[in-house]
């Protein structure tokens, strides 16, 4: 009997364990967490900051385990140095990085194309387009050694990883050598990209099981089915450094601070002036110094400067003054190196402040050399040519009444109170006096 039941509990307890694990079977699979597919938007220039966005991107995709890092790009180009620096955090990326130009309208010129074909799988939206990668000079001209170098580096760079990407080589070389441009349809048929998605959920569902191949030559198939997309948001650094990147915002800060330190010299001991000029100006040198800047733009700028001020000085019948808002505006309009106009400063912009800093400029310039010239124009000095009444009778010595002062004077003849009176000189602080109608005091010179 004991035997029988120890079999009855031996096989109860086979089924329970397979129920169990049949159960578990079935389960987990419904309770897996979805794969998790980290996604950065870059719609603005390639310069610094947004290389930084994309690296820390990267790290993060790797720190939190993440199925894929999704890039939606769309840039008109930018700087060469930070193009680098992105394709290499690209292809050196443990995680596969996706880049998908998008939404439709959207373009990877110059280089954004260097960023699409560096990416593990490269896609692009209907209606955008990709290209026109020749590389830009940015500190003027070179002689026909130097720009061919240039360019056949940049080939090399492209060329290094297209092929190992498996992707058409030459095409790739004819936007750098030519500036060509391929639409998505076409730069899929000459195998520029992967595939053309018009949403991510799309792109995902389209890459769930797809095999890609590493750069160091290894095979890693995509798991992307049903993938949760987490936005990597830009810090409070990279949207302050993004918003002094622009060199329009970098030039407004940088004059307007100037313009409020000038204010603080003129005004000692108002603190909040200097102390917000010097700010803004500080910020609009860190901003520009992200951007390739010309020195002969600068010594423009310098050269306005001293111009207004001999202006303002010595006067040059506004000849000084035009000839330094022009060095102004040329120095503005060429102070950025620009490889993509989007980089540049506006023209309008340029001319707008030029034409206002230099107006203002000459004009404070010109009150603080007439208020240094009248500083001689004080005490007595300043009484010489005023009218005066005499409080009484002067015989010849009395007291009068100058613009509400009180002053000590000298008659050269004996006068009645109340007598109008001119002041014409002084010896220390006795005015001399005359009667009659007083004269105007003479203007100090501008």
């Amino acid at each position: 009997m004991r035997q029988q039941v120890s079999r009855f509990r031996c096989h109860t307890a086979v089924i329970l364990a397979a129920a169990v694990g049949l159960f578990c079977g079935l389960v987990a699979p419904a309770c897996a967490e979805p794969p998790v597919v980290e996604k950065l938007v870059l719609s603005d220039t390639i310069q610094p900051v947004s290389a930084g966005m994309l690296e820390r991107a990267i790290a993060r995709a790797q720190t939190d385990g993440a199925a894929a890092l999704l890039v939606e790009l769309d840039t008109p180009g930018g700087m060469l140095d930070s193009t680098r620096a992105m394709a290499g955090a690209i292809l050196g990326s443990r995680v596969p990085v996706i880049v998908y130009v998008a939404p439709a309208g959207a373009r990877a010129g110059s280089a954004g194309f260097f960023l699409l074909e560096a990416a593990d799988v490269a896609a692009m939206a209907p209606g955008t387009n990709a290209g026109a990668a020749h590389p830009v000079l940015e500190f003027g001209k070179l002689d026909d050694t130097m720009k061919q170098k240039i360019v056949n580096d940049t080939e090399a760079f492209l060329r290094s990883y297209v092929t190992r990407r498996n992707r058409n080589a030459e095409a790739a070389e004819a936007a750098v050598q030519s500036s060509h441009s391929y639409t998505a349809e076409e730069a899929l048929a000459q195998h520029l990209i992967d595939l053309i998605a018009t949403s991510d959920s799309q792109l995902l569902s389209a890459l769930d099981g797809r095999e890609i191949t590493r750069m160091d030559g290894s095979k890693q198939v995509l798991h992307l089915a049903g993938a949760r997309i987490e936005l990597v948001k830009p810090s409070v650094r990279e949207e302050m450094l993004g918003w002094l990147v622009n060199p329009n915002i970098a030039l407004l800060m940088l004059v307007a601070g100037a313009l409020l330190i000038y204010l603080e010299f003129n005004t000692p001991g108002t603190i909040v002036p200097g102390a917000l000029g010097t700010l803004m100006v500080m910020l609009a040198i860190f901003g520009l110094n992200l951007l390739p800047i010309r020195y002969t733009a600068v010594l423009l700028l310098v050269a306005a400067l001293v111009l207004m001020v001999l202006e303002a000085k010595f006067g040059g019948h506004g000849a000084l003054a035009i000839a330094g808002i022009v060095c102004l505006t040329f120095g503005t309009l060429t102070l950025v190196a620009a490889p993509v106009p989007e980089m540049g400063i506006n023209p309008w912009v340029a001319i707008g402040v030029s034409a206002g800093f230099g107006g203002i400029t000459v004009f404070l310039v010109r009150l603080a050399v007439r208020a240094r010239r009248m500083k001689a124009k004080l005490g007595a000095d300043a009484m010489v040519g005023r009218a005066a009444s005499a409080m009484e009778a002067l015989t010849p010595e009395g007291h009068v009444l100058v613009e509400g002062e009180i002053w000590r004077a000298v008659a050269s003849e004996p006068v009645a109170a109340g007598t109008h009176l001119r002041v014409v000189g002084h010896e220390d602080y006795l005015l001399r006096v005359e009667p009659g109608e007083p004269s105007r005091a003479p203007e100090p010179p501008a």
